[in-house]
């Protein structure tokens, strides 16, 4: 796809919250100071009393969060997810997720998209600590399209969401009117011989891998799940009964994320072999993201190895 047709999913956030802001007045956004990052400028400048900036202080954006959250509202923080995840983790567990409230922990800078910002600023493990935390809900769009439509599922949502987004612009895969539904994956394409199965913006490897391994022959099978937690399980389970073989594609830490979910069904059915293709319990240096996706053996070359390896 050209250039034109590649956006941050941190722009459908920003986009998204306006257009959703307008026809519902509950709607608040509380900043970190980088709103102009998180693409919530315009929204400050249309709600400026639903925008509450409280500075570089992630823990009581949290609280107050979820303090909004008590009252009706449905409270965004919007920040990093490294912060998001890590620093404010104690308030938005005991605050928000314990209380069950509709506090939703909007984060950019999810996984290795923003390269050249450095270790600081890669969130590589922060869908797996959120997903340990009961009543949590984790999900990341793999466009600029599906990230809207899960934002405007998010505010529908009952309870705590975290949302994942991109620092870097990716080609838009789905159509404007493709609908998108917590919880359910999307299956974009049957096969046989094997399954490769995605999280967030990595569809965009797993899908030149999946038309290599066509090339060869093979019949492929091709998942979205852009919802971790829940994870669609019946949807995981039938494509490991039905090809015995998944490769699981993620811009995260192995561990916990959706290669120990997808590992945590087909250990439970007793069905199928795994590989995971993700960061190896490792950080990653600063450098472009297509450069170290390939250092990092998480590239689209990375995808066929593995499942040319089973197959």
């Amino acid at each position: 796809m050209s250039e034109q047709t590649a956006k941050p999913t941190r722009d459908a956030f920003g986009d998204g919250i306006v257009e959703l802001a307008r026809n519902n007045p509950d709607i608040f956004v509380v900043d970190c100071d980088i709103s102009k990052s998180m693409k919530t400028v315009e929204f400050a400048k249309l709600f400026p009393d639903r925008h509450i900036n409280v500075g570089i202080a992630e823990q009581n954006a949290a609280t107050l969060a979820a303090g909004l959250a008590t009252m009706g509202k449905v409270a965004f923080l919007s920040t990093y997810a490294v912060f998001g995840s890590m620093r404010a983790l104690e308030q938005i567990r005991t605050s928000a997720c314990y209380a069950n409230l509709n506090v939703k922990v909007a984060c950019s800078h999810g996984g290795l998209t923003p390269a050249n910002d450095g270790v600081t600023h890669q969130g590589i493990e922060d869908c797996g600590i959120m997903r340990t935390i009961p009543n949590m809900t984790v999900f990341m769009g793999a466009d600029y399209v599906s990230t809207k439509k899960l934002l405007a599922e998010a505010v529908k949502w009952n309870g705590p969401c975290y949302l994942r987004f991109t620092r870097d612009a990716f080609p838009i895969y789905y159509p404007d009117d493709e609908t998108f539904e917590i919880g359910k994956g999307k299956l974009l394409k049957e096969g046989r011989d094997i399954t490769l199965i995605s999280f967030g913006e990595m569809l965009h490897e797993a899908l030149p891998a999946m038309e290599e391994l066509e090339k060869m022959g093979k019949s492929v099978e091709l998942i979205d799940i852009h919802t971790l937690k829940p994870l669609d399980r019946e949807l995981v389970a039938r494509s490991l009964v039905k090809t015995g073989r998944v490769v699981t594609v993620e811009d995260h830490n192995i561990y916990n994320g959706l290669g120990s979910a997808v590992a945590e069904v087909a250990a439970e059915i007793g069905k199928g072999v795994l590989r995971r293709v993700g960061l190896r319990d490792t950080f990653a240096e600063s450098g472009s993201y297509h450069l170290l996706l390939e250092k990092y053996h998480m590239d689209r070359k990375a995808i066929v190895a593995a499942a040319k390896e089973m197959l």
